[in-house]
């Protein structure tokens, strides 16, 4: 299976605290691999690195075979254009509608005319189960909604990776069921991602591999089956919930 993303020796600090002291592993073409690591360990400073918002203190990461942890804001544009980055909260545009939300990357980034484009919103929404909801603002959605739509924004350029920075934060089960049903019919489409989070069943649910993050490196990485039956003590800890990942 083809290496996509691969993260070699990356070392991080701020100021006196290390976050990262060597974190190594690599991501396939169309696996999805779920990143646990308890409070402050730096899983989301590990997402951030992929797409430049943070720089390695040393290590590499190649994207495609292309070390871009040197590279400046303006060579980053197009790496950005490949990586999709699903926030946490959403992370829409206030001031703009769900349609309007949509389009930007496609207005940015593309040559589409206005007719594709929001032939391409429309097919977006109704992945997601929202169709309809074009012209509403943000602020008249909810909490899963707006998720979802800040999750269909980061993947309308069709990108090579997407990272999940803690999707289902913050939701019910209802929106939670929701949202893992629309990250399968993207995994049905062969995305490649990571899926960080601390829901440990939405994990098992959506992941192909797991990789635990503990201090400051990569403590294990295997298949869902293998971290289901592990005897590993940390593996356990996270499994009962006495681990916040």
């Amino acid at each position: 299976m083809k290496t996509v993303l691969e993260l070699k020796d990356i070392q991080k600090r701020f100021g006196e605290k290390i976050v990262h002291r060597g974190v190594t592993f690599d991501l396939r073409e169309g696996e999805i691999l779920g990143l646990w690591g308890g409070s402050g360990t730096g899983k989301s400073v590990i997402l951030r690195s992929i797409i430049g918002l943070e720089k390695p203190d040393s290590g590499q990461i190649l994207f495609e075979g292309r070390d871009i942890t040197g590279l400046n804001e303006r060579q980053l544009i197009d790496v950005r254009t490949k990586i999709g980055y699903v926030f946490q909260n959403g992370a829409l545009f206030d001031s703009l509608t769900v349609e309007e939300n949509l389009s930007y990357p496609l207005r940015e980034h593309t040559n589409l005319s206005a007719d594709q484009i929001r032939e391409r919103v429309n097919r977006m929404l109704e992945l997601i189960d929202m169709r309809g909801a074009n012209h509403l603002y943000p602020s008249e959605l909810s909490g899963g909604m707006q998720k979802r739509a800040g999750m269909a924004r980061a993947t309308i350029l069709e990108p090579r990776i997407i990272l999940f920075d803690e999707p289902t934060a913050g939701l019910d089960p209802v929106n939670t069921k929701r949202l893992l049903e629309n990250i399968h019919k993207l995994k049905a489409k062969n995305i490649t991602g990571i899926f960080v989070t601390h829901d440990i069943p939405a994990a098992f649910e959506i992941a192909d591999r797991i990789a635990i993050l503990s201090n400051g490196r990569i403590h294990l990485i295997d298949t869902i089956e293998n971290i289901k039956n592990s005897q590993d003590p940390l593996v356990l800890s996270f499994i009962s919930g006495m681990v916040e990942a």
